[in-house]
């Protein structure tokens, strides 16, 4: 046991290292879903270690976590970017959608259900198209989901969506023409939202698998079209 104690406290050093690897993780990953680094970027490790006041081997670490995440490739000789998705990748990403969030639904036993917080994502989206800020609606948007998935209470859950979902919105910020894309879910969120107010889980399960389906192809449709345009398809 002596020996096995004296491994684990060569290791302590890695627990400060690793700690703010992962919170400049948190850092790049909420940067990447907002568009502040749009796919294809290359990111620099100088002026991000730099503005974040971290050592190279912290951020090289971050980078590390955000490329198992699949937000991040590193080409050779070349450097880190941020992933160009492929449209293969975009059907992938709805059938984990289709499979994590329908059975989420099918699993909500009898009501009530606490829906307070899709209930503000659905008017946090609506606020923001009345002001006509369709970033904002991308971004209202992933939270009505990712709160009907936090419906499920498992953090294992949460955790596996909080990647499909930041990667989502990598193909998002591909996309010329947001209003075109996000405007017609509105209602659907709030149809989805009322239908599990009144108790109704069965009924907006389809709902919500008519839904993925229809957002699926008319992602597909534009997303494909665009990387085609721009020649981007910095994928694996």
């Amino acid at each position: 046991m002596a020996e096995e104690l004296t491994g684990l406290a060569d290791d302590r050093a890695l627990l400060g290292r690793t700690s703010t690897a992962e919170r400049v993780s948190d850092i790049l990953r909420s940067r990447i879903a907002e568009g502040y680094f749009p796919p294809g970027t290359r990111l620099s490790e100088d002026s991000i270690g730099g503005a974040l006041g971290v050592s190279r081997n912290t951020l090289r670490e971050a980078f590390r976590l955000l490329t198992h995440e699949r937000l991040l490739v590193h080409e050779l000789n070349r450097g880190v970017f941020v992933r160009v998705l492929t449209v293969d990748d975009v059907e992938d990403i709805y059938r984990t959608r289709t499979l994590v969030e329908c059975a989420v639904v099918r699993g909500l036993g009898q009501p009530p259900y606490a829906l307070e917080d899709l209930a503000a994502a659905v008017a946090e989206g609506q606020r923001a198209a009345r002001e006509g800020d369709w970033k904002g609606v991308s971004t209202a948007n992933i939270h009505f989901h990712r709160e009907l998935v936090a419906l499920a209470g498992s953090e294992r859950t949460d955790e596996l969506m909080r990647s499909v979902f930041a990667e989502l919105r990598l193909a998002f910020h591909v996309v010329a023409n947001p209003r075109r894309l996000h405007e017609p879910y509105l209602a659907r969120n709030e149809q989805i939202l009322r239908t599990l107010q009144a108790g109704q889980h069965e009924r907006a399960e389809q709902l919500l698998a008519a839904y993925l389906d229809d957002s699926r192809a008319g992602l597909v449709e534009v997303y494909g079209r665009r990387v085609a345009d721009t020649g981007q398809g910095r994928g694996a």
